[in-house]
Order: structure tokens, then C-alpha cells, then sequence
């Protein structure tokens, strides 16, 4: 029946009560900078909730341990290239050692007297203040065992044995008072006694000494020694017994005599050298 009110069709909501949205005026629409501020809000509002989840905790502690590693890397790459820098007499004056040499020949009289009169009680007072060494002098050849000693083969051996007790025994106090032992007696080098009761008198092993002027059929005891025919060459060196101070010469003992000693030829003269060109630290003096 037409006048008959068809509950089905009825709609749910009345059109009356369906408000219309008005068209937002221009200056309610949000601009690009609102946008892009919302956006970077709502960015900055998910790391900071990520960064509290387990894996978030993860991440920095990666990335904690991947920035630890690259400084390591880099701080030794650094350490390196400073140390290869720095040559061995670089690392003489950073140690504050001052480089103390004496040129010898060991069957040499005036070796005896350079080191008897003068390096030895010197170095009882100044063996921490410097840096000390003993360098031969003699003559490279191309024939032989490409070496020649001005007082023959017997100095050649000498020497050699003398630079395998510094080799094995490298703190001065021994190597130095084994070489003394051993030029007392210079005319007998390199007889095996001599080399024995010097060996023993300075607590050191002759068959381990005898090992080193020996080892590798003798080529490694000849690569010493032309090594240290090479440093005396490349420092100027010709004469047995000069020694130098601070790559200096301080004095040469030749013929029975002191030469071109300009501030003195004696022990005493050595150490006010040291010790003027290095300033002690808080001890006073050295026992040796």
C-alpha cells in the first residue's frame, strides 16, 4: 500500500542529519614545511623508540665496535709510520743517550792503551748516560773472506770473536770487559786459551761464542764484520783507536799517542763530554 511505511527501505541515517564538510579555507592547508616538519617529527620519534628495542641497543654497540677498530687501525698505521721515521740514531737521542764509539783493531797497542786509559773508567761512570759501541777497522776485498785486517788474518779472527761476545752478550759491562781481557793480551789473539779464560773471567760460554765464529760455515760471523768495516768506512774512520762522541771525534789514540783530542785525552775529559752534551735525570752518577 502506497501510504504504508516500508521500514526496510527506511535508510539508517537521515540525509537532515548528514553534515556537509565544508571546503577548508586556504589558510587552514597545511604548507610543505608543515608537512616536511611532521614528517621529520614523526622520523625522529621512531629511531628514538627503535634505538630502545634490542636491536637498536645492537646496532650501537656494532657501530661502537666498528669506530673502536678503524681508530685502533688508524693509531697503529700512525705509531708505524712515526717509528719507521725515526732512524736508529733518532732512537738513540729520544732514549736521551748520547752515542758513545770507539774504533779498534783488536791486535792493536794503541786499542789496548785507548781502551785501558780511557773508554774503561769512563764507562764506569757514564755506561747509562750513553749510548756505546765497538767497530772495527779493516779492509773489504773481493777475494779470500772478502776482508783483510791490517794486522792479518789472526786480527780478522780476533775481531770476529770479539763481535760475536757483543752479539750474544749485548750489555756493555760484559762485552767491553771481555774485549779489554782479550787486547791485554793482544799479541796471543786469537788463541783458544786466551779466548776461554776471557770467556770465563766475564761469565760468558765459550762454545756458545765458538758457535757464533762458526755458524753457517762462518759466512754469518763475516757478514758481522764486514758490516762493522762498513760503519767505520761510512763514518771516515781509518785509525785504531778513535773515538767518537756525538758521530764527533773526540780523540784518537795512534802511535803511542793522543791526537786531536781539542777537549782532552783523558778519562775524566770523556766524562764532563757526556755529561755536558746530556742531562742526568734524578739520579746522580752511575755505578756500574
Amino acid at each position: 500500500m502506497a501510504g504504508t511505511f516500508d521500514s526496510e527501505k527506511a535508510p539508517l541515517i537521515n540525509n537532515d542529519d548528514i553534515a556537509t564538510p565544508s571546503a577548508p579555507s586556504s589558510s587552514e592547508q597545511p604548507t610543505l614545511s608543515d608537512l616536511q616538519q611532521q614528517v621529520f617529527t614523526a622520523q625522529r620519534a621512531y629511531m628514538r623508540a627503535w634505538s630502545r628495542t634490542t636491536s637498536g641497543k645492537w646496532h650501537r654497540r656494532i657501530m661502537f665496535l666498528v669506530s673502536a677498530f678503524l681508530i685502533t687501525i688508524m693509531l697503529t698505521c700512525v705509531t708505524f709510520i712515526a717509528t719507521e721515521a725515526f732512524s736508529e740514531d733518532d732512537a738513540v737521542y729520544h732514549s736521551g743517550k748520547v752515542p758513545l764509539e770507539a774504533f779498534i783493531m783488536s791486535k792493536c797497542p794503541d786499542a789496548k792503551d785507548c781502551l785501558h786509559d780511557m773508554i774503561l773508567p769512563a764507562m764506569q761512570k757514564i755506561s747509562r748516560k750513553v749510548d756505546f759501541k765497538l767497530s772495527y777497522i779493516g779492509s773489504l776485498t773481493d777475494h779470500d773472506d772478502g776482508v783483510v785486517c791490517k794486522h792479518g788474518q789472526e786480527e780478522c779472527l780476533g775481531n770476529i770473536i770479539e763481535l760475536c761476545a757483543a752479539s750474544l752478550y749485548p750489555d756493555p759491562k760484559a762485552y767491553l770487559g771481555f774485549t779489554m781481557c782479550m787486547t791485554n793480551q793482544y799479541s796471543n789473539i786469537p788463541s783458544k786459551d786466551l779466548v776461554e779464560e776471557c770467556a770465563l773471567e766475564h761469565g760468558m760460554s765459550f762454545d756458545k761464542i765458538n758457535e757464533c765464529t762458526t755458524k753457517d760455515d762462518g759466512s754469518f760471523s763475516a757478514d758481522m764484520l764486514r758490516s762493522s768495516f762498513n760503519r767505520t768506512k761510512e763514518m771516515g774512520v781509518q785509525k785504531s783507536c778513535t773515538v767518537m762522541v756525538d758521530k764527533e771525534v773526540f780523540c784518537i789514540r795512534d802511535g803511542g799517542e793522543w791526537t786531536q783530542c781539542k777537549n782532552g785525552s783523558s778519562a775524566v775529559d770523556l766524562v764532563r763530554e757526556v755529561n755536558r752534551l746530556w742531562t742526568p735525570p734524578s739520579w746522580e752518577g752511575d755505578v756500574w
